[in-house]
């Protein structure tokens, strides 16, 4: 993530953005957005997440990066066009269904080894609605957005569809073999 929060007109730049590439890409007429006066943060590298949702709440697509490995800008151009027409979970976007998506950019902190000598003790240091959480064991690899603790607020809960997520028994948080990691994310979404 960029060195220093971003402020709202970057984040309103970067739905803007988000947006513009995914109508532009399936032929929508849709408007550049219009440049800051500065865009030297959001050309630095960057992790971001981008999550389409339907106006009802309905997920729609969520794809991103953990690690900054380009700058921040390319990142949310990439991510946007993968989780419009990449996500396996669902079929491409199509142009009908632009009027009722909402867009959702997560920019993501680095995300930090979490280090725990059990279970317990491992449920005690997460921080629900705050962390997003990546959990690791051999090729198995999956992480939660900080936002999913809206619909999993159990620390419990939510590590068990973690697991499950990463092909794993949704109880092998348990076994005290998981590698942890924590991050943090500045949201930034469409208003209704």
């Amino acid at each position: 993530m960029a060195k220093s929060h971003l402020n709202d007109a970057e984040g309103r730049y970067l739905l803007a953005f988000a947006r513009f590439t995914i109508e532009d890409a399936l032929g929508a007429p849709t408007q550049i957005p219009q440049a800051l006066p500065t865009m030297d943060r959001l050309r630095e590298p960057g992790a971001a997440f981008v999550t389409l949702t339907m106006r009802e709440g309905a997920l729609r697509g969520c794809i991103g990066s953990l690690i900054a490995h380009r700058p921040l800008l390319e990142d949310v151009r990439a991510n946007a066009l993968a989780a419009a027409f990449e996500d396996p979970r669902f079929l491409p976007l199509e142009a009908g269904e632009l009027p009722d998506l909402a867009v959702e950019v997560s920019v993501l902190s680095q995300p930090e080894p979490l280090g725990y000598a059990s279970s317990e003790q491992l449920l005690s240091l997460l921080r629900p609605h705050i962390d997003g959480v990546v959990i690791e064991r051999g090729r198995h690899r999956a992480t939660f957005l900080p936002q999913v603790w809206e619909q999993l607020p159990l620390p419990e809960e939510f590590l068990g569809h973690l697991c499950y997520k990463a092909g794993l028994p949704a109880n092998a948080w348990r076994q005290g073999d998981l590698r942890v990691s924590t991050y943090g994310v500045q949201k930034f979404e469409e208003a209704d």
